[in-house]
């Protein structure tokens, strides 16, 4: 019997660091079969930070909308406080936040990576909601113990430990000796 090939949705929402969902899409190994969805605010914060242009975000009737078409994973990295408030509240108002419920809905492995600092009470109640379900809020958060230099190391590192959560083999950091 033929291996599954493994489906993973990379999705950003409009909150600074979109480069890194698409560096994690990029990143991806090619033996996965990738998705990626960019919402309207994103392609604005991506506009300001990159010259790189994907997906629109309002066709809600995608292949990837569907929980039998079988995605195995999703990732929203960045997920802004909108997006991630809008799947606490069950509101699937576009391609991003429709994925996530079909995610939650057949128990498949949801990823959320908030970038926002300080974390108000409110996304602090809507990570725990989250958290409840299953969900891994994985916001991008550095650790020293692999001793990144650059930019492009500290972001590797990221990245890897999302492939960690993901089940995809990497060697994007040092790991703990």
């Amino acid at each position: 019997m033929r291996e599954k090939t493994k489906k993973i949705v990379v999705a950003t929402s409009g909150a600074s660091g979109v480069n890194l969902g698409i560096k994690t899409l990029e990143l991806l190994p090619d033996s996965v079969e990738k998705h990626f969805i960019m919402s309207k605010n994103s392609k604005t914060v991506l506009n300001k930070e990159t010259d790189t242009v994907y997906h629109k975000n309002k066709d809600i009737s995608a292949s990837i909308a569907s929980g039998s078409f079988g995605v195995d994973a999703m990732i929203i990295a960045p997920c802004s406080m909108n997006t991630l408030a809008k799947i606490a509240c069950g509101i699937s108002d576009n391609l991003i936040t429709r994925c996530a419920s079909v995610m939650i809905k057949e128990h498949k492995k949801l990823i959320l990576a908030p970038r926002e600092m300080p974390f108000s009470a409110i996304a602090l109640e809507n990570m725990q909601k989250l958290a409840k379900l299953g969900v891994i809020i994985a916001p991008p958060v550095m650790a020293y113990y692999s001793q990144q230099q650059t930019l492009e190391e500290m972001e590797n590192f990221i990245i890897g430990k999302w492939f960690d959560l993901l089940d995809i083999e990497n060697n994007l950091y040092k790991r703990w000796e």
